[in-house]
């Protein structure tokens, strides 16, 4: 019986992913729409920090499992979805807050790194069958929430303390709010997206994977 289940198990995240690779443009852009409301639920999840203006939230775990469940281009999309009808004023960001001068503020620079960390999580996903183990994929989150989403995200908060009258933090001051504080939480959540990721995803073709011919002598871990 555990076999069997197992079995079923794997044939079914097989035709899951099989399936939204298959659909046709207006199904995956409704799924898209779909997943950039569930980041804008995710954004709601917050806890403000006295000594920052950027709320520790659940909103970069959403955003790194949106590049694995839409795949390439898809999870990007979802993401280009949610910063776009934000800026229109959908009350979707954090606070549930709207409006194009979110991107002004403290917190723009990450929402635009979200689309760089889907777009990248989502094309490794559906181009190599490696990348779906769960030491693999860890590695590539790190790279999409450490570097993809903080780099732009410490730059517009730079560039947002430069406009205040007397503001100058140094180098480590940004860190300290933009970055140090969320690290520990962040890697709960990497572990927590990895982990998921490895057991959702087929380890096998759906697509058009390029290391089909070695994935099948792989112990995927």
């Amino acid at each position: 019986m555990a076999v069997n289940t197992w079995d079923r198990w794997q044939m079914a995240r097989y035709n899951a992913y099989r399936w939204r690779y298959e659909l046709s443009i207006t199904k995956k852009i409704g799924l898209a729409l779909g997943m950039a409301g569930l980041v804008g639920l995710a954004a709601q999840a917050r806890i403000p920090l006295p000594w920052t203006p950027v709320p520790l939230t659940l909103q970069t775990l959403a955003v790194l499992l949106a590049g694995i469940l839409l795949g390439k281009w898809w999870g990007g999309i979802s993401l280009a979805f949610y910063a776009g009808l934000g800026a229109a004023g959908v009350p979707w960001f954090n606070g549930w807050q709207g409006g194009i001068g979110v991107f002004a503020g403290p917190t723009g620079g990450y929402i635009i790194g979200f689309i760089f960390a889907a777009l990248f999580l989502g094309y490794f996903v559906d181009k190599y069958i490696r990348a779906r183990s769960f030491l693999s994929m860890f590695g590539l989150m790190f790279v999409a929430n450490f570097f993809l989403i903080y780099i732009p995200g410490l730059i517009q908060l730079r560039l947002w303390y430069g406009l205040a009258p007397g503001e100058n933090p140094g180098l480590y001051a940004l860190l300290s709010m933009g970055l140090l504080p969320f690290i520990a939480v962040d890697m709960i959540k990497l572990f927590v997206a990895a982990a998921a990721t490895r057991g959702i995803t087929p380890k096998k073709a759906y697509g058009s994977e390029v290391d089909i011919d070695k994935a099948a002598n792989w112990r995927i871990p």
